[in-house]
């Protein structure tokens, strides 16, 4: 059993950060809650849900005296903030977030940090396309990954309070080097959300020759469904994961482009061998998921 926070500090109290401590809090495993935000009425709404005890916007008066800090910001914004709180941190403090893309975070955010705070970067992959601390849930980590990505300097006893709390949480916790975690998530989450924005972007371009929208059916919107996540932390995405996005992208292209020839060829045969490999690996998706332990 994780020995439970005294006091967190959320900085971003949304989807994940809200639902964190919503988590932690069913389980009796923090005793205080901090929340940070720019939004009041969220701030607000989250006081109301019980979701914090207090909040304010000031991070620096926030973090002060939580033994862990909880940044669930867009990741271009955490340098920052990490800037501005540094001189409050308790001895000790454990810093973790929940950034998508964890190399230039940790490059970033490691060097701002006294020798005595620990960071411990991580994703939890549990997001949503809705947004705001009304979107949060208690549940919302069951069955699914955190992927912590520590380095030297990560204390082990820091990794594995931060990893105990997320296992409580009912999440899957595993390690990698942040490099790797870049690549992998470049391929099967970003790719998938670049998909689906330049799909809306197109449709929404045509409309402007044909009505379309009005007939869309239930392909379009569940295909683009991820489109309405943050602009904000899909912006910081790409610019903070850029190379390994860029390769995705180019690999996708080039797969496009073979489905392209194959309809413009009308190679019958190619066409139901590659719709067949697909449905086979969807298959495989679904029961991978719904096999987690």
């Amino acid at each position: 059993m994780t020995e439970p926070v005294r006091r967190l500090c959320v900085i971003g109290v949304g989807l994940i950060g809200g639902s964190f401590a919503r988590a932690l809090r069913e389980r009796g495993l923090v005793q205080e809650v901090v929340g940070v935000g720019r939004s009041r009425p969220n701030l607000e709404q989250a006081k109301r849900l019980g979701v914090v005890d207090r909040f304010t916007h000031d991070a620096a008066a926030a973090a002060r005296g939580a033994d862990l800090i909880l940044l669930a910001t867009p990741v271009r914004a955490m340098p920052g903030i990490v800037e501005a709180l540094r001189g409050a941190l308790a001895p000790k403090a454990i810093i973790t977030d929940a950034g998508s893309t964890k190399a230039g975070v940790v490059r970033a955010i490691e060097p701002l940090l006294p020798s005595s705070v620990q960071f411990v970067p991580g994703h939890p992959i549990a997001g949503k396309e809705k947004t705001g601390v009304s979107a949060s849930k208690a549940d919302l980590f069951q069955d699914h990954w955190v992927i912590l990505t520590p380095t030297a300097r990560t204390a082990k006893p820091a990794l594995q309070k931060v990893g105990g709390l997320w296992k409580q949480c009912g999440a899957r916790v595993e390690l990698m080097e942040a490099e790797e975690h870049d690549r992998v998530f470049g391929a099967v989450s970003h790719l998938p959300h670049m998909v689906a924005y330049a799909l809306v972007d197109t449709i929404l371009q045509w409309e402007k020759e044909t009505p379309l929208l009005g007939y869309s059916a239930g392909g379009l919107k569940d295909f683009t469904r991820i489109a309405q996540s943050s602009p904000e932390m899909w912006r910081d995405i790409c610019l903070e994961n850029q190379e390994a996005i860029l390769e995705a992208m180019d690999r996708y292209l080039q797969t496009f482009r073979k489905l392209r020839n194959l309809i413009k060829l009308k190679d019958e045969a190619g066409l139901k061998n590659l719709f067949i490999k697909a449905r086979k690996v969807r298959k495989q998706i679904t029961a991978a998921r719904r096999s987690r332990p």
